[in-house]
C-alpha cells in the first residue's frame, strides 16, 4: 500500500432504534485513508499496481464514467507511484469536462472518450488489443477492478476488522467486486450483506463465483435488492433526507451512489428484526464522497 491504513477508525453509531432491537452498528471509516483514494477503491487498486510496478509496466489503464471514483482513485494512486495512466471514458467529450475527470487530468492521467456503443464493447479482446497498441504494453484494470485482483485486494479489509467479533459485514455492491473480497476473507461465522445500487442486477451470485474461482462460501451472502432509489447514481427526496439525517445525528458523510444507500437498507433491516438480537454489525463506508459534487449546491448539509 503506498497510503497509510494504520489508523483507520470505526465510528458507532448510537441510535434508539439500535438500543430497542438489541443490536449495534459500525462504519468501517475507509472515507478516512485519503481525501482522493477512498473508501474501497485503493484497495481494489493494489495488486494492480504491486504487479505494474514489479514487471516494469508503466501504465495502468482503466474505464468509468464521468463521475467515477474509480478514474480518480487511480488516477492519482498512479501518479503516487510513478506510473503513467489511461482512462478509457464512457461517452463522448463534453463541452466542459466534470470536476472529477478535470482532477483525472491534474493526476496525469490521458483520456480517451469513446461512444457508449463502443463502451459497451469494453471486455471484447479485440478492443483490448487496439488499446494495447494505442498505449503500448500496459496493466488493463477493468472498470471498477472487477476482476480477481481487485476481489482478493477487497479481501485486504478483513484484516483490519479481524479480530473485533462482527456478526455481520455489510457493503454496497457496484461491479460486486468487493463484496467477493469479503466473502473469500471472512470468517464462517460471519454473514457478509451486498446492497445492490443498481437496478435489476440479478447476476451478482455469478459474479462473485467468477471473481474467486468458485471457492466463496455463498451460505454466507445475503443480498438486499431494494435500495437502488431508482438505479446507479439516482437519488429520491427519501435518500437525500437520510443523508442529511445521518449528518445532524451522528455528522456522518455518506456520498450519493453507495454508502447512503447501503446505510438506509440496514437501517431498514434493523426495523424489519432482520437482524437477531446481540448482532454487531459492520458497514463499511467505501469512500466516493467526491461523488456528490454532482449534486445542486445546498442539496447536502455537509
Amino acid at each position: 500500500m503506498h497510503f497509510d491504513i494504520s489508523n483507520i477508525r470505526t465510528t458507532l453509531l448510537s441510535d434508539d432504534l439500535f438500543t430497542r432491537k438489541q443490536v449495534t452498528l459500525e462504519l468501517l471509516r475507509l472515507d478516512e485513508i485519503h481525501p482522493v483514494v477512498s473508501g474501497n477503491k485503493l484497495f481494489k487498486l493494489h495488486y494492480f499496481l504491486e504487479e505494474a510496478v514489479a514487471s516494469g509496466h508503466k501504465t495502468i489503464l482503466t474505464f468509468g464514467g464521468a463521475w467515477s471514483n474509480h478514474l480518480l482513485a487511480t488516477a492519482f494512486a498512479c501518479k503516487s507511484a510513478g506510473l503513467k495512466s489511461v482512462g478509457i471514458v464512457r461517452g463522448e467529450e463534453p463541452a466542459a469536462l466534470s470536476l472529477t475527470l478535470q482532477q483525472c487530468i491534474l493526476y496525469g492521467m490521458q483520456l480517451k472518450f469513446v461512444s457508449r456503443e463502443i463502451y459497451a464493447i469494453k471486455d471484447d479482446l479485440l478492443f483490448i488489443q487496439s488499446l494495447k497498441t494505442e498505449y503500448g504494453d500496459c496493466i488493463i484494470v477493468p472498470e471498477g477492478g472487477h476482476h480477481a485482483s481487485g476481489a482478493k485486494g477487497a479481501g485486504l479489509i478483513m484484516d483490519l476488522v479481524k479480530d473485533k467479533g462482527y456478526t455481520h459485514i455489510c457493503t454496497a455492491v457496484g461491479t460486486a467486486t468487493t463484496l467477493a473480497g469479503l466473502l473469500l476473507a471472512a470468517k464462517t461465522t460471519q454473514v457478509v450483506i451486498g446492497v445492490s445500487v443498481l437496478k435489476g442486477m440479478a447476476d451478482i451470485e455469478e459474479r462473485i463465483l467468477s471473481l474467486t474461482g468458485g471457492t466463496a462460501n455463498m451460505h454466507q451472502l445475503q443480498l438486499f435488492h431494494d435500495h437502488h432509489f431508482g438505479g446507479y447514481a439516482k437519488q429520491t427526496a427519501a435518500l437525500i433526507d437520510f443523508m442529511n439525517q445521518c449528518w445532524k445525528a451522528f455528522q456522518l458523510p455518506l456520498d450519493i451512489v453507495y454508502t447512503s444507500k447501503m446505510l438506509y437498507a440496514v437501517f431498514d433491516a434493523i426495523k424489519s428484526d432482520h437482524f437477531p438480537g446481540n448482532s454487531r454489525i459492520l458497514c463499511l463506508h467505501t469512500g466516493g464522497l467526491q461523488g456528490n459534487r454532482s449534486l445542486p449546491v445546498d442539496t447536502l448539509l455537509y
